[in-house]
């Protein structure tokens, strides 16, 4: 199978080949701000990759609440000129070609599921540790999207009275808060490289930042029961994160001394490219049925 692979994002859309599951001919340009500009890159884009392979269709992850029944993105994001009509009939249109478009973090978790850190597992968890905390859930292969499309999204999670999962469990406010606390500006590594220090209160904050993430995935397991929970965002590719977590999941069971066993985790394999592959894999999946 031969596919053009497409990324939308906020400030770029990334594009390549995708054939014998791997990538090639990777090229990128900056997002559109009108969607006739939209149409007309992408378009201009398929066209070339037309005169010189045999495409079977277009692969498109978007942000998004992805409605493949209507063809309609639904939800909000950086983009609005491309929700709330159906789009995918529009580019199947346009592109003269077959396109399946799935929601960004769900073609991250179908990268892992199909190459990645969960090949040959049916039953995953995909937790994106980034801005927010979002996610996706994964049944039997399949993305389990959900009745109002909000299947994976982790991060609204209530983890105290008061604070979301996004709240707690993201380096973005953990910085935040060290730095309401200290009146500095700091970033998470440099805050992270303080804890490692001795600084007590970057210790502090990090603690809070891991117990709350590894809370928040033990939840999840005891409520999904998966084979195993992939942690993507910039965060997961620190050598540090998965022996804290360990620690953080001891701590916890000796609270919930019933539980029987520690969540299985990973950290993702694919980062910058995962998305693209994603499609690919969404593609596959949708014109098989």
């Amino acid at each position: 199978m031969s596919l053009l692979t497409i990324d939308i994002g906020g400030t770029s859309i990334k594009y390549a080949l995708f054939e014998a599951g791997e990538l090639s001919e990777n090229a990128a340009f900056a997002t559109p701000e009108t969607l006739e500009d939209f149409y007309e890159e992408l378009s201009k884009v398929v066209t070339e990759f037309k005169k010189n392979h045999k495409l079977d269709g277009v692969a498109i992850s978007a942000p998004g609440a992805v409605n493949k029944v209507t063809g309609v993105i639904e939800g909000a994001s950086a983009l609005p000129y491309i929700h709330n009509f159906d789009i995918h009939s529009e580019l199947e249109k346009r592109f003269g070609l077959p396109v399946s478009i799935e929601n960004d973090a769900n073609c991250a978790a179908l990268a892992e599921v199909k190459f990645g850190a969960a090949k040959g597992l049916e039953n995953v968890l995909f937790l994106v540790l980034g801005t927010g905390v979002g996610g996706a859930v994964v049944t039997n292969g399949t993305i389990h999207h959900g009745k109002h499309l909000f299947g994976g999204e982790f991060g609204f999670m209530m983890m105290d009275e008061e604070h979301s999962f996004s709240d707690l469990g993201t380096t973005i406010r953990m910085a935040e808060r060290y730095n309401e606390r200290t009146g500095k500006n700091l970033d998470a590594i440099a805050i992270f490289e303080k804890a490692f220090a001795g600084d007590a209160l970057a210790q502090e904050e990090m603690d809070i930042f891991t117990f709350n993430v590894a809370k928040g995935i033990f939840n999840l397991t005891y409520s999904f029961d998966p084979e195993r929970v992939i942690i993507g965002g910039g965060v997961s590719q620190a050598d540090w994160l998965l022996p804290e977590l360990d620690k953080q999941f001891s701590k916890i069971m000796t609270r919930i001394d019933i539980a029987p066993f520690k969540p299985e985790i990973a950290v993702c394999q694919y980062r910058n490219n995962a998305n693209l592959i994603g499609a690919a894999a969404d593609f596959a999946t949708t014109f098989e049925k």
